[in-house]
């Protein structure tokens, strides 16, 4: 999922220029237009990195909801428009966007390279039948944050893995809130995922069968997510604004007088600097929650992949385009301005991530990723997400039949019995 801007110096951005001898920026002719998501200028500073003498990349921003990018994209490409060269896609669209045959064919030289250099929850989350159908330009996770000085005073040991019980619990028993995104979005089915998969299981397998996949949420492990939900919600640990949630609302309910425990993206190192440093001094960091005591947690996957339109008419022109803007280097100059972590290990390497970031973040970042939980590759992710949604929201509802009747209800939208 894109994120906020979590670091960026403007007097900065002036020593990026020339940074890489592959791209050189300030190109003429074709104009390349890439539709981003919206960030704090890191994937303009990477079209002008990677701007040639051929052609100049220009960057067109999508609207902030992922759902809303989406939507937007689908039309135009079902449309055939030729104005789309380069697009910034979620890695749950991916598949969609691939079997609706709106992506072109990623060159073999190009997906050995970027399969050798990418992380594998990124490798996974942009490929569809076999294939890298887009290149994996960042990879976004979540860890939990917490506030040291409430840990202390709660007894926890963060230095060893903690389940969700033990962190609500702490919470509960301490006056503390517990940050999560659980409004009627993408965040919470992201929420979702991770607790089911956290408990070994799927929301679905065998995607290749399409509608016919099998859905697997009625299982112990959506028992085993059920059961967390219902226990922060039912909880004095839950905020008030619970079934609103979102990065931001949970970002500003860790900041505040009750601030305990919060899962949320990379960008939160850098979130407080210029309006809470009081918080940032405070804060601290741990591997995602286990959902089953003893069983390692698998952590939000989010990001970007950069895909290719099959109605450009400048393909060629875009895939060497996007060769260089997921150069390790550019993924790192992205980071820098944004807070949206590489998709590559070699990315973290850029010298100025280590000044921004400590080793021991960004050691836990690198391993939340390679135990990251992509949501299910399918091109039917948009009905899955909402017909979850509709059946788990609002989280105070959630109880141990959910499972059973949110199975049910996808199975019915996938095969048009019911309608979202």
């Amino acid at each position: 999922m894109a994120v906020r801007r979590g670091v960026a110096a403007a007097a900065a951005l002036a020593t990026f220029s020339g940074l890489l001898t592959a791209c050189s920026s300030g190109g003429s002719g074709t104009t390349l237009y890439w539709y981003v998501n919206p960030d704090a200028g890191g994937q303009a500073k990477v079209a002008e990195n990677c701007s040639t003498d051929d052609y100049t990349i220009e960057v067109q921003v999508l609207p902030q909801d992922a759902s809303q990018q989406r939507i937007q994209l689908a039309r135009r490409l079902a449309a055939e428009d030729p104005e789309i060269d380069i697009m910034s896609i979620d890695p749950p669209f991916t598949a969609e966007f691939a079997n609706a045959g709106f992506l072109a064919p990623l060159p073999d030289e190009l997906q050995q390279k970027l399969q050798q250099q990418s992380f594998q929850g990124a490798v996974d989350a942009a490929t569809w039948e076999d294939e890298l159908v887009v290149a994996p330009f960042w990879s976004n996770t979540q860890v939990l944050w917490y506030r040291t000085s409430f840990a202390d005073k709660a007894g926890i040991d963060m230095s060893q893995p903690v389940t969700w019980e033990q962190v609500i619990q702490a919470a509960a028993d301490n006056d503390g809130k517990v940050a999560v995104q659980a409004n009627k979005y993408e965040g919470y089915s992201v929420w979702i995922n991770a607790l089911i998969s956290g408990a070994g299981g799927e929301i679905a397998t065998d995607t290749e069968q399409g509608i016919d996949a099998t859905l697997q949420v009625d299982s112990p492990a959506g028992d085993d997510a059920a059961k967390v939900i219902a226990d922060l919600s039912g909880s004095r640990a839950a905020p008030a604004d619970l079934s609103v949630s979102t990065e931001g609302t949970a970002g500003a309910t860790f900041g505040g007088p009750q601030g305990a425990f919060m899962v949320n993206w990379t960008y939160i190192w850098t979130n407080y600097d210029a309006t809470q440093p009081e918080v940032k001094k405070d804060l601290g960091f741990a591997r995602y929650p286990q959902t089953v005591e003893g069983e390692e947690s698998r952590p939000p996957y989010g990001g970007i992949g950069v895909g290719v339109s099959a109605y450009s008419t400048h393909v060629d022109e875009a895939m060497q385009a996007i060769e260089c803007i997921t150069e390790p280097e550019n993924q790192g100059v992205n980071a820098e301005l944004t807070g949206n972590m590489p998709a590559s290990a070699e990315g973290y390497d850029y010298p100025a991530l280590k000044e921004v970031y400590p080793q021991e973040l960004l050691d836990l970042f690198q391993e939340s990723l390679d135990a990251a939980a992509p949501r299910t590759v399918t091109p039917y992710w948009s009905d899955i997400s909402g017909a979850i949604l509709n059946t788990w929201h609002p989280s105070n509802s959630v109880d141990q039949d959910t499972p059973a009747d949110s199975q049910s209800f996808i199975d019915d939208v996938l095969h048009g019995r019911r309608l979202l």
